[in-house]
């Protein structure tokens, strides 16, 4: 019970920081500071309920950590319901500060292909999840882990790629937090998500196939 509700609030403070970042400063502050707002929730989660759970804050990341034996089924279902319903809780709590304020909320921060197709954002979500999951699962690793940077390492990481997906997808990386926007905006954006929720998930499990078979991460 204690690691679900630490994985709601901490993707509830990842979606509801993030996004709000994108649609409240993203003129002013661009990819950077969006990307940077999305990095600093991961590394503020990692030392606080990361401490519980681990701080996944994504259906991706705890798949990989299922397929490599890190989670048991019923605690990957908790970790998922708990993410969406975080999700879900933080663009609620988004809309409702954005309509309380007299502001549009059409553009609640969802993800939606910019000069890209279907086929090209599904490989540019598999391939930024990929490389995000993969670092994950590497530095929080019994062989090569690095507990006291490893929140560093995991913000900085996001942070990184959304340097390319920002510009392409609006960077996804998360079912979780490419659902609750696209709920609650519906349009293009419902027709669209079925991307954000599948690449990524198809990008988890490759890295954590990577990590166990090439780089031996499960290994003590």
């Amino acid at each position: 019970m204690k690691k679900g509700i630490a994985e709601l609030i901490g993707t509830f403070i990842l979606v509801f920081i993030g996004t709000g970042a994108a649609v409240l400063s993203g003129k002013v502050i661009g990819t950077l500071g969006i990307a940077i707002a999305f990095g600093l929730t991961i590394v503020a989660a990692a030392y606080s309920i990361g401490v519980i759970s681990g701080a996944h804050l994504n259906p991706a990341v705890s798949i990989a950590m299922f397929i490599n034996g890190r989670l048991a089924i019923e605690e990957l279902i908790t970790y998922v319901v708990a993410q969406v319903l975080g999700a879900f809780l933080g663009t609620a709590a988004l809309s409702y500060l954005l309509q309380n304020a007299g502001k549009s909320v059409v553009n609640l921060g969802q993800n939606l292909f910019n000069n890209v197709n279907a086929g090209e954002a599904f490989i540019v979500e598999i391939l930024l999840t990929f490389i995000f999951v993969l670092v994950i699962v590497t530095v929080t690793s019994k062989k090569f882990g690095q507990p006291s940077l490893a929140g560093f390492i995991i913000g900085f990481t996001l942070t990184m790629i959304h340097f390319v997906g920002v510009p392409l997808t609006g960077m996804s990386a998360n079912p979780a937090r490419s659902l609750a926007p696209a709920v609650f905006v519906g349009g293009i954006a419902l027709s669209e998500v079925w991307v954000f929720i599948l690449a990524p998930i198809v990008g988890g499990i490759l890295a954590a196939l990577t990590g166990k078979f090439l780089l031996a991460t499960e290994e003590d």
